[in-house]
């Protein structure tokens, strides 16, 4: 998800893999892995990453953030069911925060 993400953004912006490496200052078999999602990036890149691809730092944590949510719920058979249960936490927190 993150790695189709980043790949699509690069792609749309004319650049190639070795240029967002140089410009996170990590090799380019890095940038292959995350476009393939072998690797993930850290959460330090995600601001230089917004920076390069001009957009904001939020939509790409929104998208690596589910990239890790994902990878924690992806062999469970009742997904959608722990998303749900997830959201209904996140709703009752955010009103007893207020």
């Amino acid at each position: 998800m993150f790695g189709e993400y980043i790949k699509n953004i690069r792609e749309n912006n004319g650049l190639l893999q070795r240029e967002v490496a140089a410009f996170l200052e990590v090799d380019t078999a890095f940038i292959s892995k995350i476009e393939r999602n072998e690797k993930s990036a850290s959460r330090n890149h995600l601001p230089k990453l917004s920076e390069l691809f001009n957009v904001s730092e939020s939509e790409m944590i929104k998208y690596w953030l589910a990239d890790k949510v994902y990878q924690v719920i992806s062999d469970e058979d009742q997904k959608l069911e722990i998303l749900k249960v997830a959201e209904k936490e996140v709703k009752y927190n955010q009103k007893t925060s207020k």
